[in-house]
Formats: structure tokens, C-alpha cells, sequence
């Protein structure tokens, strides 16, 4: 294609023609030039240094902006005030997305071992995921839970003794607590068996506790047992956090503590029964494992120095039976002051003289 000779820089496009070119390229016009020559790129610094009224199809655009823009700063302000709203009325929100969406919103509590927690409870667990809202949760399953020190030669003890009493203390633990008979309120042999049959209080507790508990003798304050006409475990796991602890005692007996926290998801017997609540017990309880030669005691058994329990939702403040006996419904964690069973930062203080425990403020 030729091209004819012109006036500025040989181009045969009149200025009129390049300058449409070049507003229509500005606006994205189809065919406008993408390459400009010599001569447009001079066009348009001359356009560039124009005032900008001397362009007439602009002439409306800034009214109409400025309308855009105080709707947009409207829409602005009405988000801030929304967010605002939120922000100092959290629980509002569950009117707007629903219960799940509020408490996301407000916050469930910590997940760890803190305080009291001052928004809503976390969701019960169901059937199907009985832990779901516990920092139970992310525990250890059974007897996995429990931690266990390197053994060492501690007080009459060599280092290989003191694995087994550390063995058969957690065994002890395992029968008091996770054991399928004692969780259905049978008898707990084996863990009877392991006590030394000499202690003469211990012996007496055991015989009383089994056959008619009372406030000073019953079974709960050693042993986690369910009335199995009344209520069962969902599933066959319970959470468990807790540690053993090593040291020498008094005639260089080797003591074992322990301090271990349990989680008992439970629900009623009834066939048609959904609602699932937990019982939460911390227990602390240190076995003397005593020289023979300095103590009376049968081999393999220990002395129960002390034993201590913290429960929540296992049934405080009634007459002992020998079972927990938690409670379903609203109310389901205890009344009183509350207190956060996965707390594990403070010592275990045991019931109140009137064997209440207190109020969870997480279930």
C-alpha cells in the first residue's frame, strides 16, 4: 500500500484524523494504532499539553464521577457501621448466619488448660464424634495418654525394679480407670490385687466401698465406674493426658505418682438415645512401693499413700451409690462456681466437704 506526500513528517492522515485516532485509542476503540508513529507520538504531546475543557466529549465525566463517588463513600460507611456492630454485639451475628456462625464469631474458649472461658460452651459431642469440642479432642486414646518416666535405681530399688513398679502402677491405673468391667460398675479385681493387702485402712476402704458406700468410703474417689443400666460409654476410647512421677520416699521406699486426667463420653441406655455429655476426672494418686525388709507387704504390691479426685458431671452433691451419675439436659456439667476440668496447671484439690465439684465451664 503507498502512501502520498505531506505536510508534517511525510503522512498523507490529516491532523483531525490522527487526533480521533489517538482518542480512540485512549478509549480502547477497535483499529485504533497500537504502534504510533513519529508523527502521533508528536500529536499527542500536543494533545497532552492542551487544557483539558478543550475536549468536549469529556465535558460531563466529572459531575458523574463525583456522584460515584459519594455512593461509594455511602456503601463504606455502611460497612464500618456493620463491622462495628459485630464487633461490640458478637453475639448478634447468630441472628444473622445461625448458631455455628455466632459461636465461630464470639469464640469457643481456649484449647488448652486456661481459665473460664466468657463466651458460649463449645458444641456437645454426638454419637458419632463423641469428643468433637473438647480440647479432649486432640488427647491420647486409653492408656497411650499416660507418660511414663525413665527408670532409673531409686531408694532399695534397682533401675530394673523400679520399670516394673512403674509398669504396675500404670497397670493400676488402667484397671481403676480404663478397664471395660470396672467402667460397667463391676467389682475392679485386678486392681485390688495390686494393693498391698497389708495396708489395714486400705483394706478396709475396699471392703466398705463395694458393699455400701458412703461419703469417707466410696469407690469414686479410687475408681471410675458407670451404672450400666443407666448409662453407657459412646464408643470404646477414652482421653486420656497424664504422667507419672518418680522419687524416693521415707526408708527408701520408691514412690509413684500419678496425675491423670480422664474423659468419659457417655449417653443414656435408652435405644433411642442421642444426647452425648462427658465426665471429666482428674485424679491423683501416689503408691508407696516399700522395702519388705523395712515394711510388711506382699511382693508385687504397693501402699496407697493418698489418693485425690476433681469430677465434673459425675453426679456431685448426691448421696454416693458407688457410680457417676452424670447429668443430660441444659444443665449438664454441674453447678457452682466454675472451673475448667482440662485445667491441669493447678494441683488436684478434691470435692468440697459437701462433694460438690463444681460448675465446667467446657464440657
Amino acid at each position: 500500500m503507498g502512501t502520498g506526500a505531506g505536510t508534517d513528517g511525510g503522512s498523507s492522515v490529516p491532523d483531525e484524523e490522527w487526533e480521533r485516532f489517538l482518542r480512540d485509542s485512549v478509549n480502547g476503540v477497535p483499529g485504533a494504532p497500537k504502534e504510533p508513529s513519529a508523527r502521533a507520538r508528536m500529536v499527542t504531546r500536543r494533545l497532552q499539553e492542551q487544557p483539558q475543557q478543550a475536549v468536549p466529549w469529556r465535558a460531563h465525566t466529572p459531575g458523574r464521577a463525583r456522584r460515584r463517588f459519594r455512593a461509594w463513600h455511602a456503601l463504606v460507611l455502611v460497612g464500618a457501621l456493620a463491622l462495628l456492630g459485630v464487633a461490640l454485639v458478637p453475639g448478634s451475628v447468630g441472628g444473622w448466619f445461625g448458631g455455628d456462625a455466632a459461636q465461630a464469631v464470639a469464640g469457643e474458649g481456649s484449647g488448652g488448660g486456661g481459665g473460664s472461658s466468657a463466651g458460649p460452651r463449645p458444641r456437645r459431642g454426638t454419637v458419632e464424634e463423641p469428643f468433637r469440642g473438647s480440647p479432649a479432642e486432640r488427647w491420647e486414646d486409653g492408656v497411650r495418654g499416660i507418660s511414663v518416666p525413665r527408670a532409673k535405681a531409686t531408694g532399695w530399688m534397682t533401675a530394673a525394679q523400679v520399670e516394673q513398679a512403674l509398669a504396675k502402677t500404670r497397670d493400676f491405673l488402667v484397671a481403676t480407670n480404663l478397664d471395660a468391667d470396672t467402667l460397667r460398675g463391676k467389682r475392679p479385681d485386678k486392681a485390688v490385687a495390686l494393693v498391698n493387702p497389708q495396708q489395714a485402712d486400705m483394706a478396709r476402704y475396699l471392703r466398705q466401698a463395694f458393699r455400701k458406700p458412703d461419703a469417707e468410703n466410696d469407690p469414686l474417689l479410687l475408681f471410675s465406674r458407670f451404672d450400666a443400666d443407666t448409662v453407657r460409654l459412646v464408643g470404646d476410647v477414652v482421653k486420656v493426658r497424664g504422667e507419672l512421677t518418680l522419687r524416693e520416699g521415707p526408708r527408701g521406699a520408691v514412690e509413684v505418682a500419678s496425675d491423670v486426667t480422664y474423659v468419659y463420653p457417655v449417653t443414656r441406655t435408652t435405644a433411642d438415645s442421642r444426647e452425648v455429655v462427658r465426665v471429666v476426672v482428674r485424679r491423683e494418686v501416689v503408691a508407696s512401693w516399700d522395702d519388705p525388709a523395712k515394711v510388711r507387704t506382699e511382693p508385687g504390691t504397693f501402699s496407697v499413700l493418698s489418693y485425690r479426685v476433681n469430677m465434673t458431671n459425675g453426679g456431685c452433691g448426691r448421696r454416693p451409690t458407688g457410680y457417676f451419675a452424670p447429668e443430660f439436659g441444659p444443665h449438664a456439667g454441674g453447678e457452682g462456681p466454675g472451673t475448667d476440668p482440662y485445667d491441669r496447671n493447678g494441683p488436684v484439690v478434691g470435692r468440697g466437704a459437701d462433694g460438690s465439684c463444681g460448675n465446667a465451664v467446657r464440657s
